[in-house]
């Protein structure tokens, strides 16, 4: 199997599927894929952990929905790179060069090609838009036929009001925000800022910098000479254990508050333990799964038997999961629509994940009720697979810290109503009649 750093082709269980495909009744020919593409992250900011995001889609495909694909039809990835050149190029040769019926991951940079996507989706009522990354993207954007976005993680900005909450809990009386000059850690740190006086923390200095830089000791020593309570940190995971380390070496100690992309190996790879016991903790907020739930007895194992966990991780990183789940679901909509077509796929999407239905945890058992003619309510590791109107998952927000050795402790998940107090500074979009919107 290849990944390619530019464009890559992958194709996935064609022979299996064809042979699954000849047994169902109804299934269409296996010669006919379902051209399935991940907006990938080899280059740029991300490029650190673009191999781990892009297992994250091969392995579910690989190893659950190909088993037995949606309609007979295998799923068959692509993965455009988008660092380099830009995600809305990526995005053109997913659908131009690849026909893309399922584009993965619309994220950042959305806004550059909205217009096109919306205007293909008009007209050909497809590709549909599973995302793992889209949280950068208003909440009051998505979730419909005409913008088929559905995002597995949630808002960026609520990972900042998650961070708050947790400094709250520290009982700091004070922080600093540390940001690199990416959309969607911008807008994390928007939400930290924005949830910092409403819990009555004093907001030392927010620091914005450019992404990707060497070293970041002039902001460590800055950091050092504030010497607040907690740093609440939005950047990417290198970054971000180069400035831990840098301010420990300025002489501080302290709280360090991060975000998701912290549980990749990169982060302890690049910090070591020591700066984990030289301060008072050493943490993030994201999203905890559901480990009690059947979806995480299979999910787990599925994980564990699959993959090079010394090298990706293990079934806990918030990436795996989530990706997971959301591809399932997208596969067990597209089974229930009997189309990958948005106007129909849209509908299928939110009803395979709610009540009323007959609850199922897996992507075997929920698909065998969908073909036995049975209404299903999908319960991920993820949450319940439920949307909001605009397409945001409901997921478990949680505190996620390091223990010493560099492994994690268990989630700690915050107290929704908490949460749902700083919801209204989210961000919401613009628009006028014509839907042009502006974030």
């Amino acid at each position: 199997m290849r990944i390619g750093t530019n464009s890559g082709r992958v194709g996935v269980g064609i022979a299996t599927a064809a042979l699954v495909a000849s047994a169902v009744p109804g299934a269409v020919a296996a010669q006919d894929p379902v051209a399935v593409c991940e907006l990938a992250y080899y280059t740029g900011e991300f490029g650190a952990y673009g191999e781990s995001l892009s297992n994250d889609v091969i392995v579910p495909v690989e190893n659950v929905i190909n088993s037995d694909p949606p309609m007979g039809r295998p799923w068959e990835l692509y993965h455009e790179d988008l660092g380099t050149n830009g995600e809305a190029q990526a995005y053109r040769a997913c659908v131009d060069q690849h026909g893309a019926e399922v584009v993965i991951s619309i994220s950042h940079e959305y806004r550059t090609y909205r217009d096109a996507y919306l205007e293909q989706v008009a007209d050909n009522d497809s590709p549909v838009g599973p995302s793992v990354h889209g949280g950068s993207i208003p909440g009051n954007l998505g979730g419909n036929a005409a913008e088929p976005i559905f995002r597995a993680q949630g808002a960026d900005e609520a990972l900042g009001h998650g961070a708050v909450l947790q400094a709250e809990d520290f009982g700091a009386g004070n922080a600093v925000i540390f940001a690199t000059e990416v959309e969607g850690f911008q807008l994390a740190a928007n939400g930290a800022e924005a949830g910092a006086p409403a819990v009555g923390i004093e907001l030392l200095a927010r620091i914005d910098v450019p992404p990707e830089q060497p070293s970041y000791r002039a902001e460590a020593q800055r950091i050092a000479d504030l010497d607040p309570d907690a740093v609440i940190v939005q950047a990417g995971s290198v970054e971000s254990a180069t400035l831990i380390k840098q301010a420990q070496e300025a002489g501080y100690s302290g709280h360090w508050i991060g975000e998701t992309g912290w549980i990749q190996n990169e982060f302890i790879d690049t910090l070591g333990t020591e700066p984990i016991a030289a301060n008072e903790s050493v943490g993030y907020a994201a999203f905890g799964p559901d480990t009690e739930s059947p979806a995480w007895a299979f999910y787990s194992d599925m994980w564990s038997n699959s993959t090079d966990t010394e090298k990706f991780g293990g079934a806990e990183d918030q990436y795996h999961f989530s990706t997971y789940d959301l591809m399932v679901q997208t596969a067990l909509a597209a089974e229930q629509a009997q189309s990958y077509k948005a106007s129909e796929w849209v509908p299928a999407m939110r009803d395979v994940g709610s009540a009323p239905g007959e609850v199922c945890y897996t992507y075997a058992d929920c698909l065998a009720l969908i073909r036995d003619g049975m209404e299903i309510d999908y319960e991920g590791v993820t949450g319940p697979g439920e949307y909001t109107e605009g397409g945001m998952n409901t997921i478990r927000s949680a505190y996620v810290q390091f223990n010493e050795d560099g492994s994690t402790a268990d989630p700690v998940i915050f107290d929704t109503d908490r949460l749902l107090a700083l919801y209204p500074s989210l961000t919401q979009a613009e628009c006028d009649d014509s839907n042009v919107c502006d974030w």
